[in-house]
């Protein structure tokens, strides 16, 4: 397991000398290197001059291993000195490949995500487990795209025991993935991340049991659901991660006392944990592969790639009978599991969030919807606490009141704020009126749809062909906001002055 799935205690040792093991130096260099990579066409043998720069990266490449060794020894002060000279000099020959004809920018490129794949390998971990702010940052360059694919791609597997990172193909269709990732679809990413920060205690523990990386839960939660437990797709796919019925019924995901379970984000998350499982076996532990059955279907996939499971996602004769939304979904699903593991090298920063669980009991009736306006934006949490509270309490009507003495969950970090704004004073009592609002009903008959109308015509023909008098007009039900508004005689009309009239009388007195 890399170590930047382990908890934030385990590698808080060794946090003062890995920031400066960062690759954040080469952006610069890297950047210009994108503008001069080229493609096509058969290149003539690299001079004496290129030559003394390839040694020279391969030189500092060496270097920046070392200096890994050095810090797992312990040995600070000399990692330190390693790691200034390497990376000066991995600077400079990117800064001058750039600019000497005949050197090829994808050597450097290649390099960089190899020292990415090393840092992630190491004991060091991430930078993103740090409390503090990154100023420094390092960008991957991306070429290329879905439509430009090789003829086949080295295949993506997962095998107990093997960091993630060192699985994932850094190709044309994962590199598109991470720049939607960090561009168009850069809030979904950052709304995913916290909804499952929250939702990590009762996830993750499921995907450790079967020795999967947290990572890929992750990909997949981003890709799926957003993190959204109560999330229902257009075909029918249900919960943080998007069962359909049969397939979850496959893995246990029943009706509990009428809660569909797919909903259930420990349950959701076993059962994720074992078709994975159960994919990689077919396929031969081809993560690629069995990522396109979940989206796709195992049955299309494995009539796809027939006996020969060793092929690539992308050699066309998989590639090329997929639907556009499998070809899409699996690299994405790679490049947030990527982003996971490393944000500081695409100058993506995930927010601090403190997910450990807890609970309260309710002090006075409540419903989560009145418990989100009294938290109100509480730690900071600026788009409130309703998705977080929903996610955690999945089998509650968010609308439906709960009685006194109802245990509800929620972060651990809100037990206090609960107690102090959500039991007694302003906040609840405002939260109470806000959640009792009435709403006029108004009728059918003026829904845009018109549909109301064609119900109530075709009786209205019936009674004239059947001789009930030409001015014959069907009843219209009578519609009211009160519930026992009709039983007590009044109208809607009625009804709404009464509970206008009310209002505007509560907000004078107040």
């Amino acid at each position: 397991m890399v170590a930047a799935l382990l908890p934030v205690k385990s590698v808080m040792p060794v946090r003062s000398t890995v920031r400066s093991l960062r690759l954040a130096p080469l952006a610069v260099a890297m950047g210009l290197l994108t503008a001069c990579a080229s493609g096509g066409g058969a290149k003539p043998q690299p001079s004496a001059t290129v030559e003394a720069l390839y040694g020279q990266l391969d030189q500092a490449s060496k270097g920046y291993e070392t200096a890994l060794q050095q810090v797992r020894a312990g040995d600070a002060q000399s990692a330190q000195a390693t790691l200034t000279h390497s990376l000066d000099q991995l600077k400079d020959s990117a800064a001058r490949c750039g600019n000497t004809p005949g050197c090829d920018p994808q050597r450097f490129f290649s390099v960089f995500d190899r020292l990415l794949r090393l840092k992630d390998g190491s004991s060091i971990g991430d930078e993103s487990l740090d409390n503090e702010s990154d100023e420094s940052t390092a960008a991957l360059p991306t070429q290329g795209g879905a439509s430009s694919l090789p003829q086949a791609q080295r295949s993506v597997t997962l095998l107990r025991g093997h960091n993630l990172s060192d699985l994932i193909a850094m190709n044309g269709p994962v590199k598109a993935a991470l720049e939607m990732w960090l561009t168009q679809w850069r809030p979904n990413l950052m709304d995913a991340y916290v909804n499952y920060q929250y939702l990590r205690n009762e996830m993750w523990p499921q995907y450790e049991k079967a020795d999967l990386p947290e990572a890929l839960l992750f990909g997949l939660i981003a890709k799926e659901s957003g993190g959204k437990v109560h999330a229902v797709s257009r075909s029918g796919a249900a919960g943080p991660l998007q069962f359909m019925y049969a397939t979850g019924l496959r893995f246990g995901l029943t009706s509990d006392s009428g809660f569909d379970t797919r909903f259930d984000p420990t349950q959701s998350a076993r059962a994720n944990a074992e078709y994975i499982d159960e994919q990689l076996k077919v396929f031969n532990d081809n993560l690629e592969l069995t990522l396109g059955a979940y989206n796709g279907g195992e049955g299309h996939m494995r009539r796809v790639v027939g006996s020969d499971t060793t092929v690539s996602f992308y050699d066309p004769r998989v590639y090329n009978q997929l639907s556009q939304e499998t070809r899409d979904y699996v690299p994405a699903v790679l490049a947030a599991a990527w982003l996971f593991l490393h944000p500081d090298s695409y100058n993506l920063k995930f927010p601090n969030v403190n997910g450990e669980p807890g609970k309260v009991t309710l002090k006075r009736q409540a419903s989560i919807s009145e418990l989100t306006v009294c938290l109100g934006s509480a730690g900071g949490m600026y788009d409130g606490w309703f998705r977080t509270l929903r996610n955690l309490n999945p089998r509650l009507d968010p609308q439906q009141e709960q009685p006194v003495g109802m245990n509800v969950a929620l972060p651990k970090s809100l037990e206090s704020v609960y107690a102090a704004r959500c039991t007694d004073g302003p906040w609840p009592i405002l939260a109470s009126d806000l959640h009792n609002a009435v709403v006029p009903v108004a009728p059918q008959l003026y829904r845009a749809s018109g549909r109301y109308l064609e119900q109530h015509r075709a009786p209205a023909r019936v009674h004239r062909r059947q001789g009930s008098g030409a001015d014959q007009q069907p009843q219209i039900p009578s519609r009211t906001c009160w519930p026992g508004a009709e039983a007590a005689g009044l109208s809607l009309s009625h009804a709404f002055s009464q509970t206008f009239e009310m209002r505007t009388i509560a907000n004078v007195l107040a």
